[in-house]
């Protein structure tokens, strides 16, 4: 990789904006087709992964990957490399315009786009991006050295990415920005194997991250779990913690694809054809939004087209106000396009977490949502396990742990069922453990939450 660590300099570890413009005008300058897009992702990804209270793996690499879609009429190829000598970059560059004239023609082509402009992104933090090997083993530490003296074991994954985005075309449109993300989760069991707590957070910047807190918040969680005993599958009223109502609420933003509902295949299609847009389909307490410049879920300023983002409400006191739009598609609809952002805010209330409990004579509170899979597009229903601390909440205080259950539920269903919210906060929403999307929701109390089925698993 001596090629693409050659562009980087001392820090950070991604190309800045003069750099990745540079190597786009090279790209460009290479072409032969009518028309050419350049894509430029550089940056560094760090990680530790720790097992048995002890750090198991650990790795940084750097990289830098050039995509290059050529267009030839109503044909258009792709191709990416990750070497940026001018042998190479003619090299993707024939293959792109290679592919393009194999292609059948695309209906659906548009122009590329010139220039735009820009909201100046935020969402970068320079100690996020150089966070060392060192520096994450001591965040390591700050939990693994606690659950040992617990007599517990501790397990989880440390990842921060920094890095830079680039779009350019050949009609002139040049995008770039420079993003961080870190994300730490860890899961801390018994070691009879019957308890389980996890605790895990997600910023752009390190400083917002307490790994001495989430390691204590997995510890009490595990410690109560011990010995879970059953209960019978039923609709519960639940008390969600951040994450479990992160897990869920993220569904409902890749779900709301205007040319999807347009053609009647999902939730948001209108019995008799259009969307619906104005229509009233959850509680009236809940708005969503996508904010690319939202101060703790930032996201890209511009979509992979090079098309600029821009705050917008997905659902507002319950209402649809908008739907995602391609630049084809909005076109065909006279609507506006909408550029994917990474990112999604719920706005909530003022109660509590131990208000929700008080308020409850029988219910269940859940941590976190586990292996969650589509069952029916056109409502929204998913089902998928709770994991690592779920407890049974009898007049108003919990009063043992409880087996994991599996559960079919919509977020569309939840939101309509809810009872209380509080603060929203910034969660840690992914499965994998990286920082994913950025998602900022509330605790919630729904009522009539559906569970199916009992799991043995911890």
């Amino acid at each position: 990789m001596s090629g693409p660590r050659s562009l980087f300099g001392a820090a950070p570890a991604h190309l800045g904006r003069a750099q990745a413009e540079a190597l786009c005008k090279r790209v460009l300058g290479f072409s032969t087709a009518d028309e050419m897009r350049v894509n430029v992702s550089s940056g560094s990804t760090a990680n530790t992964r720790f097992a048995v209270n002890q750090i198991s793996t650990a790795g940084d690499n750097t990289n830098v990957s050039i995509t290059v879609r050529a267009v030839f009429g109503k044909k258009a190829g792709s191709a990416t490399t990750n070497r940026v000598d001018d042998e190479s970059l003619r090299a993707v560059v024939k293959r792109a315009e290679s592919l393009a004239r194999l292609a059948p023609d695309d209906p659906e082509m548009l122009p590329e786009l010139g220039p735009q402009t820009y909201a100046p992104a935020g969402g970068y933090d320079a100690s996020t991006a150089a966070l060392s090997p060192a520096d994450r083993a001591a965040a390591v530490r700050a939990i693994t050295d606690r659950a040992a003296a617990a007599g517990l074991v501790s397990t989880g994954y440390l990842e921060a990415n920094g890095g830079s985005q680039a779009v350019a075309t050949s009609r002139g449109l040049f995008a770039w920005s420079e993003s961080t993300a870190v994300a730490l989760t860890t899961t801390v069991r018994t070691t009879d194997g019957t308890g389980s707590g996890w605790a895990g957070a997600t910023s752009h910047d390190w400083s917002r991250i307490d790994p001495a807190a989430l390691g204590a918040r997995a510890i009490e969680k595990a410690e109560r779990s011990r010995n879970p005993v059953a209960v019978e599958p039923g609709r519960y009223t639940v008390i969600l913690e951040p994450t479990a109502v992160g897990n869920l609420v993220q569904l409902i933003a890749g779900a709301a694809q205007a040319r999807a509902a347009d053609e009647g295949r999902s939730f948001f299609s209108k019995p008799g054809g259009g969307t619906k847009i104005g229509q009233k389909v959850v509680d009236e307490r809940v708005t969503l939004l996508s904010d690319p410049l939202d101060s703790e879920a930032y996201g890209s300023t511009f979509g992979g087209d090079g098309l600029p983002a821009r705050k917008i409400t997905w659902i507002q006191n319950g209402v649809v106000q908008n739907l995602a739009y391609d630049r084809w598609w909005a076109q065909q609809k006279g609507a506006e396009p909408s550029a994917f952002q990474g990112s999604l805010r719920m706005l909530g209330g003022s109660a509590t977490l131990d208000e929700m409990i008080a308020s409850t004579e029988r219910g269940l509170l859940v941590t976190r949502l586990w292996y969650i899979r589509p069952v029916d597009p056109r409502t929204i229903l998913y089902t998928g396990l709770t994991r690592d601390g779920t407890f049974l909440i009898e007049n108003g205080r919990i009063t043992r742990a409880v087996k994991n259950l599996r559960w079919n539920e919509s977020p569309i269903f939840m939101l309509n069922n809810v009872e209380m919210m509080g603060a929203p906060v910034r969660v840690s929403a992914s499965e994998s453990g990286g920082p994913g999307q950025a998602v900022v929701v509330p605790p919630l109390k729904v009522r009539d939450f559906t569970f199916t089925s009992l799991s043995d698993a911890v």
